[in-house]
């Protein structure tokens, strides 16, 4: 099965709706991990817009909320899915369980914080999460820190860094109008093969340039 996958940090559809969808769609994606997904009623309006099923954080009166997504189309499914909150944080990542004629796949979106050692207890959480899930796992997500950082060098001692299988140029998300550094990527399990990784060069949607991947599973 070929996978599209595309990975943003889509700063609460500040640039609007439409906007940041048109950016999404012309990639034709069949998975969108996304961070910061604001309101809860711009997602599902970003889902209409391109056509996907969206996976997000339940709701919850009494603890603020964690903004990741994973959104899927059609044939692609969304058997269920769990929001894994850090303990102490206000961070976490969305987790799905997709399927597809008899093959099933993880996905992952993850936003880290500012703190360094924080990053750090919670991708060797991540980890943990996605040894016990059976299967093969994407991880994508705005990781706060480049790659010779500490949680992104953990995790990619565990998981393939798709842009170092598949990047061709130097694949910098941030700031998005002339961005400097690559805080955001997508990791990989086995069972999926890198094909190709590009940053395409969009500055007004969001502070974040979007991750695109194609791979095959």
């Amino acid at each position: 099965m070929r996978l599209r996958v595309v990975v943003h940090n889509v700063h609460g559809f500040r640039a609007g709706v439409p906007r940041v969808a048109a950016v999404a769609g012309h990639f034709e994606p069949n998975l969108v991990l996304v961070n910061e997904s604001g309101s809860r009623r711009r997602l599902p309006r970003f889902a209409r817009e391109l056509g996907m099923e969206a996976a997000s954080d339940p709701r919850s009166v009494l603890r603020r909320r964690v903004r990741n997504a994973v959104l899927v189309h059609p044939p692609l499914r969304v058997i269920e899915q769990w929001l894994h909150r850090f303990p102490g944080s206000d961070r976490g990542a969305l987790v799905a369980r997709l399927g597809h004629t008899g093959r099933r796949l993880w996905a992952i979106s993850v936003h880290l914080g500012l703190s360094g050692a924080e990053r750090v207890r919670h991708v060797r959480e991540l980890a943990d999460i996605a040894r016990g899930l059976g299967g093969p796992v994407l991880m994508g997500g705005d990781l706060n820190e480049p790659p010779d950082g500490s949680a992104a060098g953990f995790l990619g001692e565990r998981f393939w860094d798709a842009w170092l299988l598949g990047g061709d140029a130097a694949g910098e998300t941030y700031p998005a109008e002339d961005p400097t550094a690559r805080i955001d990527y997508l990791f990989v399990s086995e069972g999926f093969r890198v094909e190709r990784v590009l940053v395409p060069a969009v500055g007004d949607v969001s502070d974040h340039r979007p991750v695109v991947a194609e791979l095959l599973h």
